[in-house]
């Protein structure tokens, strides 16, 4: 029996009717009861729960991380003061390298008064007691003729020979002394050089 010509043919199969109208089946959406929602809600939110549980510290863990925060913050504070104690010894020291620096004219006026004899009187007597204070502050003058010359110390302005009595460069003549505070060098002592005397032996090694 043969269908209008709106309608299928009759007897034929409900597969070839499905796979030839171009239509994919439509899935029903599967209900869940009510009941079970609220148990899948209760287990999830006890899952939820769990996590938070297990990290809460115990009274003892909070106790070392407060001990730690408390040791941490206590060694900061030391390495400040240190660092604080540092830097003002630094800027005293440097501040009292500036006061004797500027003084060194002044020494340098005293020896040369002292060479042409004329530190004498009431003018010593000041010239002493400056050195003294001085001393007080770790001042030291160098450069004498015939130490060993240390470019760290001396500063050569010109060769003053050689000499058969040195095995070793030496300091010549004394232009100018130098100073220095401590291990601190404030100025250095300008000097003429000698060396040792080439082609022939030290003073004392010869042959008897």
């Amino acid at each position: 029996m043969t269908a209008g010509p709106d309608g299928p043919t009759e007897g034929a199969d409900p597969e070839v009717s499905q796979e030839t109208s171009g239509e994919a089946p439509v899935d029903e959406a599967v209900e869940v009861p009510a009941d079970e929602e609220e148990v899948v809600d209760e287990a999830a939110a006890e899952e939820s729960t769990e996590p938070e549980q297990a990290a809460e510290p115990t009274p003892e863990q909070q106790l070392a991380e407060r001990t730690a925060d408390l040791q941490r913050l206590q060694a900061e504070y030391v390495n400040y003061r240190r660092r604080v104690e540092r830097d003002r010894a630094q800027s005293r020291q440097q501040g009292e390298a500036a006061v004797l620096r500027s003084l060194l004219t002044v020494l340098d006026d005293i020896g040369r008064a002292e060479q042409h004899g004329e530190l004498t009187g009431g003018f010593k007597a000041v010239a002493d007691a400056l050195h003294q204070a001085l001393k007080a502050h770790k001042l030291e003058g160098f450069g004498a003729e015939g130490d060993v010359f240390d470019p760290r110390l001396h500063e050569a302005l010109f060769a003053a020979g050689e000499s058969p009595d040195v095995q070793v460069t030496s300091v010549g003549p004394v232009v100018r002394t130098g100073y220095r505070m401590g291990d601190e060098v404030l100025r250095h002592a300008q000097v003429g050089v000698i060396e040792p005397a080439s082609g022939e032996a030290p003073a004392g090694d010869e042959d008897e």
